[in-house]
């Protein structure tokens, strides 16, 4: 015998996700897939899986208030249910992203484009051969990267994108894949500055070029007086 404690609909599903409200929501659908056997989670199940140092990024250091928080604000959002046991000592949550985007209506592979969503709010934008190795630890992947960058291209083609493609990094080919549940990617992820690198010297090697340099003037000014004299004479 259970309850499930409906969100309080104050404010509309589309509103964008804090970062640790992405954070939560990455773990309820991770691990629902990962490890079904403690799903729905409790609070503390909840504020570890976010804190993980593994399969995260970046690893953070959220308080239980931190979460509880974050639980509230996707509540609101109708994208968390709380799960009440008729024997359970504690309250469990689990996700509704399916009921808020119902992705099996307009997308053959729903499960497989909620996994790559859950990936992408667990670590930000990855490229899809990255997305394709990560997100196995949930459920089997397609074969390959390209199939995985079309299903993302599909996400990004929705009347509501849920996805965007940004530029490759720095000395990498593939482009990367952002979600759009916390809104727009930051410009520096959608257009990464150009880097610039700066050498600094040690010390010492410092000191040994300036008086290098001073022996080299006192060394030329000898023989500019050397050669003067035997002008002269």
């Amino acid at each position: 015998m259970s309850d499930e404690v409906p969100p309080t609909p104050s404010a509309p599903a589309a509103s964008p996700l804090s970062p640790l409200e992405a954070r939560v929501l990455g773990c309820l659908i991770e691990k629902e897939l990962a490890t079904p056997d403690v799903y729905p989670l409790t609070l503390n199940a909840l504020v570890n899986a976010a804190n993980q140092r593994n399969n995260r990024d970046p690893v953070i250091t959220a308080t239980h208030e931190d979460v509880e928080h974050a639980l509230d604000g996707l509540r609101e959002k109708r994208l968390v249910t709380r799960f009440v046991g008729a024997e359970a000592r504690v309250a469990k949550f689990k996700h509704a992203f399916d009921s808020v985007y119902p992705l099996a209506d307009v997308y053959p592979h729903e499960s497989t484009a909620r996994v790559l969503l859950a990936e992408l709010l667990l670590r930000g934008p990855q490229t899809p051969a990255e997305l394709r190795t990560r997100a196995e630890r949930m459920a089997p992947m397609p074969a390959t990267a390209a199939e995985i960058d079309q299903l993302l291209a599909d996400l990004s083609a929705l009347a509501e994108p849920l996805t965007r493609k940004l530029p490759p990094q720095r000395g990498q080919k593939e482009s990367r894949w952002a979600q759009l549940l916390t809104a727009e990617p930051a410009a520096d992820l959608a257009a990464p500055a150009p880097v610039t690198v700066t050498q600094t010297l040690p010390p010492e090697v410092e000191r040994r070029l300036a008086a290098l340099e001073t022996e080299v003037a006192r060394l030329r000014a000898e023989l500019g007086a050397l050669h003067k004299s035997l002008g002269g004479a």
